[in-house]
């Protein structure tokens, strides 16, 4: 059964040749960046198509960095790649674009923009993050089974694995009944503390599981989005803002209009959030291989 892949890569644009892009940063005995252990563990999962959803204005530069080693990855493994365009005037019938308005309206829009190329079950992860190969093998098989009508999956990492030593992450804290989720929260700068974790004056259970926007949709749920993306644009207070993701979908599960069952994964996640971080993801990446998770040639076993 085919499946996709999108990775949202969007936010890398405003970066190139200012400062060191921090979902490009080496991080392997290679040079190997984030998304080459995501696109890796992707294929061993199974995902048939990947798809880069970047800035237009970048894609040489995307490709020149690491878009050309990645095709032929893909190519040798008889997985397709392709790019879509995040793009600021990419709106619905009927809306044009607000006065000032100068971002992309966020992770729902990122999505959308791959929706002509996308003809399976999908998934969908964030450029700079490393989720593990747990998360890939449970979305994927998640996406090849008989997914029920209005259910999408996420994978639950635990807390108190994903916080950074070097300051304060926004994650989407999640209530779960069983292996469903109940409630989402987007919670900003949750910080690590001795006993925990804490965000402002609000305690949070550093075993609670929370979302690090890796989702398992359904084919349909495009169309929702589409609907979703009108409703977002005709609110007046929302034309700054952005449609983001677990905000929607906490929406529709706060609605009952959606069920969203939990994949729970006690996994390490691992980003560079602050450029802080960066030295401990490599020292992360070299302890998974010298584990044996991965071979010092990654992409060897594909």
């Amino acid at each position: 059964m085919e499946t996709s892949l999108i990775i949202m890569a969007a936010g890398i644009g405003s970066r190139f040749g200012t400062e060191e892009v921090k979902q490009l940063a080496p991080v392997g005995p290679n040079n190997e960046v984030i998304m080459d252990y995501s696109v890796h563990d992707a294929i061993k999962a199974g995902f048939n198509n990947i798809i880069f959803v970047i800035r237009e204005d970048i894609l040489d530069r995307f490709r020149e960095a690491i878009g050309y080693r990645l095709e032929a990855v893909c190519k040798k493994a008889g997985v397709h790649i392709d790019y879509c365009f995040q793009k600021l005037d990419a709106l619905p019938d009927g809306f044009s674009l607000p006065d000032g308005r100068t971002k992309p309206w966020g992770t729902c829009q990122a999505v959308l923009a791959a929706k002509e190329k996308i003809n399976t079950p999908f998934a969908v992860i964030n450029a700079d993050d490393y989720y593990g190969k747990k998360a890939y093998e449970q979305i994927h098989s998640y996406l090849i089974g008989n997914i029920p009508q209005g259910e999408c999956a996420i994978a639950g990492f635990i807390l108190e694995n994903t916080l950074s030593e070097n300051g304060g992450v926004t994650r989407g804290v999640c209530e779960v009944n069983g292996n469903t989720l109940t409630k989402i929260t987007e919670t900003k700068n949750i910080v690590k503390t001795k006993d925990g974790a804490q965000s402002g004056d609000l305690t949070i259970d550093p075993k609670s599981y929370v979302s690090m926007n890796f989702w398992g949709f359904d084919l349909s749920f495009m169309d929702r989005l589409e609907e979703g993306f009108k409703s977002f644009l005709s609110k007046e207070e929302n034309l700054s803002g952005e449609f983001l993701i677990p905000v929607y979908v906490g929406e529709l599960l706060k609605e009952g209009k959606m069920s969203v069952k939990i994949l729970p994964t006690e996994d390490k996640w691992f980003g560079v959030t602050y450029k802080e971080d960066k030295a401990a993801v490599c020292k992360s990446f070299d302890e998974l291989i010298k584990n044996g998770v991965y071979s010092k040639e990654l992409y060897s076993d594909v």
